[in-house]
């Protein structure tokens, strides 16, 4: 899941040297605290909030696949 979190966000930001994700587990949950460049982090989020709502229902999709839950956290 970290994998497909970082090459979804490295593909929408202009700096994807700054483009982190760490794992943590939370009881039941995989948290996905993903971390940009301030600059890009209007891309990530998107209008309305867009573009983080496609990035979580993607990984939940694919999350779905193996019996897990992931939740997708931005930082700043």
């Amino acid at each position: 899941m970290k994998e497909l979190v970082e090459v979804i966000a490295k593909s929408l930001v202009e700096n994807p040297d700054e483009v982190t994700v760490t794992e943590r587990n939370s009881g039941k949950a995989l948290i996905l605290e993903l971390k940009v460049a301030p600059s890009d982090m209007g891309k990530v989020i998107g209008k309305q909030g867009r573009i983080a709502k496609a990035i979580r229902s993607v990984v939940k999709a694919a999350a779905s696949k193996e019996d897990q839950k992931v939740i997708v956290d931005i930082l700043q």
